[in-house]
């Protein structure tokens, strides 16, 4: 019967994404691979429809998966789907952000503008803060693998797109987006060690 064949299927597939989030529990960072590329399509989907912004929705993912590394351990199989427990963090977080994006003053002025106003010229307070920021961000790529910092570097150092660099690494173009996004995910986690030091 379909339907039973239906149902199988979706029971197999819950029970892989509910193995691979034990495996994240114990610090298994390609089971949080697995699991992105097994659920991002959906989480980011509905970041998007609550957003209507494609940046903001993919800021919203990498916070929905960046939130799964902490709280692995939190998933209750008996409570939920892994699907559903990772669409509710992303409805939360984009509700959030939604919030936030709509309660700001309407005098205030978005970042670009206020960067626009700014002097060009730096003083001795702002070189010691970038050099220290620069410190820190350098430190922190340096604890990802070897792959993630190589693909991030060209992406954001060099300005290559995704098929560039897959070109570059050759590598597939999903595995590129991939180790981008987990890289971006663990260099989001170091660097809110720091807290504001990077504001």
């Amino acid at each position: 019967m379909p339907f039973s064949a239906n149902t199988a299927v979706r029971s197999i597939h819950v029970d892989a994404l509910s193995l691979l989030i034990e495996r994240v529990v114990d610090g298994d960072e390609q089971a949080l691979a697995s699991l992105y590329d097994g659920t991002a399509t959906a989480v980011q989907g509905l970041a998007l429809r609550i957003l209507g912004d494609r940046q903001h929705a993919e800021e919203v993912a990498l916070d929905v998966y960046l939130q799964a590394w902490r709280q692995a351990a939190t998933f209750d199989r008996t409570r939920g789907t892994p699907i559903a427990w990772l669409l509710t963090m992303a409805r939360s977080r984009a509700i959030d952000r939604l919030r936030s994006r709509t309660s700001r003053p309407s005098g205030s002025a978005p970042l670009e503008a206020a960067q626009a106003e700014s002097s060009d010229a730096e003083g001795p307070d702002e070189e010691a803060a970038f050099g220290q920021r620069r410190r820190i961000v350098i430190g922190a790529l340096s604890r990802l693998s070897h792959d993630e910092r190589a693909t991030i570097e060209l992406a954001y150092f060099r300005g290559l797109s995704h098929s560039e660099i897959a070109t570059e690494l050759d590598m597939p173009l999903g595995t590129v987006k991939t180790r981008i996004r987990l890289g971006m995910l663990r260099l989001k986690k170091v660097l809110a060690q720091h807290g504001r030091e990077l504001l």
